[in-house]
């Protein structure tokens, strides 16, 4: 990685940016000119990498022809209005958002899972180009589930999904902890971030509900599950809930295989996987878990591996991770070193 990469992050204040800028110092990424960017409400302040210290600009300002790469760590509304103006402006845009999972030529990438979906890419006959980074709790299912459908196929995967608060950013934290502080002190809590009470509870509804009954993100799940295994056939039955947890998305896997595979099989895969740890001792202590193990980390982490006792095709696993560093940062640095690989 000798040639230097010119980089715009968008969202540098929040918590991906955050974690992005600590990915690439911690990486050593050989970043040339950098150029974090918020919103007009948070331009101004100081981001630090490599030692320096970068004024963070206003996107709505910002000349994209500058960079080379575009990280997008805002959400869907600055994706929507600024993701076209840098992929046309030349840049490779690395998008987090949901706004352009569903394009076919915007290549959905999880290194762990479909590195090969960058193979040749950028093309250097023309400019620009967007990639999808996918939603959290996509990521680290499918990082989890990928050595399993290599081995024998999956047919059809029940997912619950126990989301950390943090997927609603700074904003999610800050409600968690102040309801908890009120509810300690025998205070009346205030909601603006959720719906409902989140600290103390488990919310049913955490995003607007489609036609079908599934919220938007559980349908976000499905069609991302589809792309990235390519894999149209596919089964996915989700359901999101939203847990009182700062960081780490908490998974309840339930697969049906095309194959015949045991616990103990599906244990030696996942040990070997890329970007996996497995934690499956008897004890009650020796299981991953949100604040234990995936919070702060950058593995997908899983535990209580058993066979279906109601199929003879079935699984069932725990998995959680990081849905800051793994579901979203992390994923996006791993997809920057890709595009590096392949000559950017």
């Amino acid at each position: 990685m000798s040639n230097k990469i010119n980089i715009a992050l968008i969202g540098a204040t929040g918590l991906v940016g955050e974690a992005t800028v600590s990915f690439l110092n911690a990486r050593d990424f050989p970043v040339g000119d950098f150029s974090p960017l918020a919103s007009a409400n948070t331009a101004g302040q100081k981001v630090e990498l490599g030692g320096k210290y970068h004024t963070v600009k206003n996107v709505a300002d910002f000349d994209f022809s500058q960079v080379n790469v575009a990280i997008f760590a805002a959400n869907d509304a600055v994706s929507a209005e600024y993701v076209s103006q840098a992929s046309t402006a030349g840049c490779i845009v690395i998008d987090t958002s949901s706004c352009f999972a569903d394009d076919d030529n915007a290549p959905m990438v999880i290194p762990e899972v479909n590195p090969e979906a960058l193979a040749g890419y950028p093309d250097k006959n023309k400019q620009g180009g967007i990639i999808v980074s996918p939603d959290s709790a996509t990521i680290q299912m499918l990082v989890a589930l990928k050595p399993l459908h290599d081995a024998v196929g999956i047919e059809r995967i029940n997912v619950v999904t126990y989301q950390a608060v943090t997927a609603l950013g700074k904003a999610g934290m800050s409600e968690l902890a102040s309801q908890t502080i009120a509810l300690l002190n025998m205070q009346e809590v205030k909601r603006e971030a959720f719906p409902q009470q989140i600290a103390f509870n488990v919310l049913p509804q955490v995003d607007t509900v489609e036609e079908n009954g599934y919220l938007s993100c559980e349908m976000k799940m499905v069609r991302a599950t589809k792309k990235v295994l390519m894999d149209d056939d596919i089964v996915i039955h989700p359901t999101t809930l939203q847990a009182p947890v700062f960081f780490g998305h908490s998974q309840v896997l339930s697969i049906e295989t095309r194959g015949e595979l045991g616990a103990a099989e599906a244990q030696a895969l996942l040990r070997k996987a890329p970007g996996v740890e497995m934690l499956d001792g008897e004890k009650m202590n020796s299981q991953p878990t949100a604040v234990t193990e995936a919070a702060g980390n950058d593995s997908v982490f899983v535990g209580r591996i058993r066979d279906d006792i109601s199929d003879s095709y079935g699984l069932s696993l725990w998995v959680v991770a990081d849905n800051v560093r793994k579901g979203a940062a992390l994923n996006c640095v791993q997809i920057l070193e890709l595009l590096v690989k392949e000559g950017l």
